[in-house]
């Protein structure tokens, strides 16, 4: 399709926006450390530590899954950290969230870090454990919103998808780093030492990251759509209420095409993969951990080039390649997995990580062309954290659980596939708006044209802010 030409001085480009573009990378990446850290460590360490009557009762797998529910539940309060995030992120600003998640993230994962277990202090052991692992969520949930709009926002239109390439790449990067910290780690310690005091050590260390993305992210500009907003006094009172009344359409179909993302991706991130191969092949943990970190290394080159993509072929066409071939993919990359072999399952981890990488990298620019100036915050936010609830909250467990009553890895894949297929007829249906102005007056733009189609056709006009063309 044609892109749309911007006309006007948001969409210029400016000489902080490869620096705010870094400083959203840097922060998210920081983030999302914190946040896989929890999930690798939930995969190998903390159902023995605070889950320790359930393991004795009911076995290894009890524990384990009790320990991938801590993993899901947190996801259920990413939209409340997505509402609240856009709700003030759509009224003062989005730099002011970045910062307040920041903070939240890495309190509640040094936390995590100085927790005593369950052998220590009873059940207030997981149930501190629980509650940090929600505030996590919640800071996750706000977070995501913010950074993609910064950089999006601040992006040249016709690099648009490029420069909100770099929020995402923050993740399989967070990715990274959390399990090459679990690694270094392992390595360094006994048995004894990582499992008293070694897998502390990563949790601890995020106190050091989140004061250089905290002191990153205060260094960047305002949005120039929020300053726009600002300037002419544009803010809704209740932007969530907004969003529900008139962008409920796109607010679906976006979480819908998420979840075919998250539903994957949370294989490897949320720990699965590493959980699998280790507890029920009886795989070394180590190789593995190499082996996801590789997994990550590509994750990250192919998020960068679906994002690239994604301007110059569109968003839409992006999606359906990277489904497509996730499609194609996900029955064989388990059948390999299954072979026990290091060499091959590292293979069929790369391999996956290019549908992963083509279904997200275009993600940030996709939903912020998806809704209004105005609610826009509210909207990308809450249809990421939804669609994270959909495809990644449970997928872990759901994932252990299928294995373990079918007893063949057969039936994961079966689950990953209907879940993919749902998110590709999702963007089979989406309007692509590759390039759409991102401004308060494209948008009245916009609809004075859809008004002029509706009066020539004598057909209702339906306004962009009502979820037009989605």
């Amino acid at each position: 399709m044609e892109q749309v030409k911007p006309e006007i001085v948001l969409n210029e480009k400016r000489p902080e926006d490869r620096r705010v573009a870094i400083g959203t990378l840097v922060g998210t990446a920081v983030e999302w450390y914190d946040f896989f850290i929890y999930a690798n460590a939930a995969a190998i360490v903390l159902a023995p530590l605070f889950f320790d009557p359930f393991v004795a009762s009911s076995g290894e797998l009890a524990g384990r899954l009790i320990s991938f529910a801590t993993v899901g539940i947190s996801f259920f309060f990413r939209p409340l950290g997505a509402a609240v995030a856009g709700h003030y992120g759509d009224k003062i600003g989005r730099k002011a969230m970045l910062v307040a998640t920041l903070m939240l993230m890495g309190a509640a994962t040094f936390l995590i870090g100085v927790l005593p277990t369950y052998a220590q202090i009873g059940f207030w052991a997981p149930a501190l454990l629980l509650v940090l692992r929600i505030a996590q969520g919640f800071a996750a949930g706000g977070e995501w919103g913010g950074a993609a709009l910064m950089a999006v926002e601040h992006a040249p239109a016709h690099k648009r998808g490029l420069f909100g390439g770099f929020p995402q790449i923050g993740v399989p990067l967070g990715m990274l780093m959390a399990t090459v910290a679990l690694w270094a780690v392992d390595n360094l310690t006994t048995e004894a030492q990582f499992l008293s005091w070694g897998w502390r050590i990563p949790f601890l260390f995020s106190i050091v990251l989140i004061v250089i993305g905290t002191v990153i992210r205060l260094g960047v500009s305002e949005s120039p759509v929020m300053e726009e907003i600002a300037d002419n006094d544009e803010q809704v009172r209740l932007p969530i209420v907004e969003m529900f009344r008139t962008s409920w359409r796109p607010l679906i179909r976006m979480a819908l095409i998420f979840m075919g993302n998250g539903v994957a991706g949370y294989m490897i991130a949320g720990g699965y993969v590493l959980s699998y191969t280790v507890n029920d092949l009886g795989m070394q943990r180590e190789t593995i951990l190499t082996l996801i970190s590789l997994t990550s290394a590509s994750w990250i080159g192919t998020t960068l080039l679906a994002a690239w993509a994604s301007d110059k072929i569109t968003r839409k066409k992006t999606y359906l390649i990277g489904f497509g071939w996730q499609l194609l993919w996900i029955f064989p990359f388990f059948l390999l997995v299954d072979t026990q072999n290091y060499v091959v399952i590292g293979i069929a981890l790369i391999v996956l990580s290019f549908p992963l990488g083509l279904t997200y990298g275009q993600q940030a620019a996709t939903f912020a062309e998806a809704f209004p100036a105005k609610i826009r915050y509210s909207g990308a936010g809450l249809a990421n954290a939804i669609g994270a609830i959909l495809g990644g909250a449970f997928a872990p467990l759901i994932a252990t659980a299928l294995q373990a009553n079918f007893g063949t890895s057969m039936a994961v894949a079966a689950y990953i596939f209907g879940v993919t297929t749902i998110a590709f007829i999702a963007t089979i249906t989406m309007k692509d708006m590759t390039g759409r102005p991102l401004s308060i007056e494209a948008d009245a733009e916009l609809n004075r044209k859809i008004e002029e189609i509706a009066a020539e056709t004598d057909a209702i006009p339906v306004t962009f802010e009502r979820g037009a063309g989605f």
